[in-house]
């Protein structure tokens, strides 16, 4: 059955035009069924409704920019790292986003710091909440030329706003005097009203030799710290061992 010009214009009105792709085969499958018309109309705003959940989804992970490959289904928990597995699974229920509490994640390269960040991130995207995941050499880039085009505040905005961050590789080098007062910030404003997700190659007992400034050093990581579940990974590189298939844990 073909749907009338005039349904097609209603639906459109409504912002209902998704049901018209499923709506010949719902009608045969309603026929089929003797279902009646409270039936037929349950069913296919169902489908509207599964429609726009799925679209939401589908942005929220452009937005966060996952990595679809990591997710927490394709770890391997026979990886020959160290970490604290029941904490991890622990980390795996998201109940520390709820909190308001941050995940730090340290040890060498290759061990499975940004897959877990990913997958906890893109897990959280299946349950309705924001996030955002980037390096912290590509944020303090863009930080650095919002200043230059006076959109420092929209740029800093979009950091703060999410319900979880991922700073990916944090402390590779020294921060400059800028950096380290917008890193401040960043973590200030989230501080108890959403997660951050931290990777970095360097124990957090060395962050602070990152900054200039001391005391601006412990305040920072005062509110990043105090509330953080950190996992240390140790082990061989993952990533050089599956290098030949181009698996990356």
């Amino acid at each position: 059955m073909e749907a009338t010009p005039e349904l097609k214009h209603l639906l459109k009105h409504l912002r209902l035009s998704g049901i018209l792709s499923t709506l010949p085969d719902r009608v045969s499958y309603a026929a089929g069924n003797k279902l009646n018309h409270l039936e037929f109309l349950e069913l296919t705003l169902s489908d509207e409704l599964d429609r726009r959940r799925q679209g939401a989804l589908t942005r929220r992970l452009q937005m966060a920019k996952v990595n679809h490959d990591q997710v927490m289904e394709r770890f391997d928990w026979d990886a020959k790292v160290t970490i604290d597995r029941n904490r991890l699974k622990g980390l795996m229920s998201l109940e520390f986003i709820d909190r308001k509490e941050n995940v730090i994640l340290t040890g060498p390269v290759g061990v499975g710091k940004t897959f877990i960040a990913n997958a906890l991130a893109h897990a959280a995207c299946r349950r309705n909440k924001s996030a955002i995941i980037l390096k912290a050499a590509k944020m303090f880039k863009e930080l650095y030329a919002a200043r230059a085009d006076n959109s420092l505040d929209r740029a800093l905005s979009k950091l703060i706003s999410p319900e979880i961050l991922v700073i990916d590789d944090f402390g590779l080098t020294r921060l400059t005097s800028e950096q380290a007062h917008d890193f401040y910030e960043i973590m200030s404003e989230r501080y108890e009203r959403s997660s951050t997700i931290i990777t970095s190659n360097r124990h957090v007992d060395e962050w602070t030799g990152l900054f200039d400034d001391a005391i601006l050093a412990n305040s920072t990581l005062d509110r990043l710290a105090h509330n953080a579940h950190q996992l240390v990974i140790e082990g061989e590189s993952y990533r050089r061992k599956k290098g030949v298939s181009g698996e990356k844990l």
